[in-house]
């Protein structure tokens, strides 16, 4: 005997995935591995000259080793109504973005340095960067992407130098952005990163 539930629920505000019930799109359903993922960064700057070309940037060459931070939080509001003596009504307010930490194995690539120097010491701060996450699925297939709209890196952390350590030494990268959305990926097959 088999025991089938589906549960749709329609907002009327253009939610939908196209994703409708049938087994076709079942194998969707399942969640998605966490350790096949790649970061692309392109140019998005925001003083206005026009920068903002999509060009893509080699920023370690994507990769990361670990990529955390992918979160958006609303402050909801809550009214006091007079009458309303069971809770208050709540409402939607600003929403804020959580720094994105990037860590990767260090090499004697510079790229992420280069970039926080760039904005800290030389005072480039309109040099920011769009970064797309694109995460994988086991055939290699791209299945969605995060984008981080106008990243800025605030914080570089170099690896911990230990002489009696055998671990790998990894580097940080922390980004603060001006958006989180979820897009088409840039690279949609795995063998297309270049």
């Amino acid at each position: 005997m088999t025991i089938g539930f589906s549960a749709s629920v329609g907002l009327g505000v253009g939610l939908g995935t196209g994703a409708s019930s049938g087994v076709s799109n079942l194998a969707s359903q399942y969640p998605f591995q966490t350790f096949r993922f790649h970061v692309h960064f392109t140019v998005d700057s925001v003083d206005g000259n026009g920068d903002d070309d999509g060009t893509e940037q080699a920023i370690c060459s994507g990769a990361f080793a670990e990529c955390s931070g992918l979160e958006a939080t609303m402050e909801a509001k809550s009214i006091k109504e007079g009458g309303r003596n069971f809770g208050t009504a709540q409402r939607p307010g600003p929403v804020t973005f959580a720094t994105v930490v990037l860590k990767r194995g260090m090499t004697t690539t510079r790229d992420m340095w280069m970039w926080f120097d760039l904005v800290s010491s030389q005072h480039a701060f309109a040099h920011r960067l769009a970064a797309t996450i694109n995460v994988y699925d086991q055939a290699g297939n791209a299945v969605l992407a995060w984008r981080l709209a106008n990243a800025l890196p605030v914080k570089f952390k170099g690896a911990d130098l230990n002489a009696r350590g055998t671990e790998v030494g990894v580097e940080e990268l922390h980004l603060v952005h001006e958006g989180l959305s979820m897009t088409a990926p840039s690279h949609p097959t795995i063998d297309s990163i270049g």
